[in-house]
């Protein structure tokens, strides 16, 4: 299945942190923090503006980004899960040199 993105909306692979274990103490999954840092798989055509043109967004696909705790709309396709979110959503591109 694919699934594209409509108007100012994205679509992230969200990035799951690597376990940091100190000591013998086991967390379980549910006491875990969500991600924060997906990569774009996918970008909507752009918003129409008050003058009807096309704003393109700001993030393309391949873009590293920081995203609210809980933003998005959770999605399972072909066994992955994505969020689809607003371009708002997203705080910032992650730039890694």
């Amino acid at each position: 299945m694919k699934l594209e993105p409509l108007a100012d909306r994205v679509l992230v692979r969200p990035i799951e942190e690597t376990e940091k274990k100190k000591g013998s103490i086991i967390i379980p999954d549910t006491a875990k923090e969500k991600p924060v840092q997906g990569e774009v798989v996918a970008v909507g055509p752009g918003k129409l503006n008050d003058d009807g043109k096309k704003v393109p967004l700001e993030v393309k696909i391949g873009d590293r980004i920081l995203y609210g705790k809980y933003s998005g709309t959770e999605v399972e396709i072909d066994g992955q899960r994505l969020l689809v979110m607003q371009e708002s959503d997203i705080y910032a591109i992650v730039i890694i040199k």
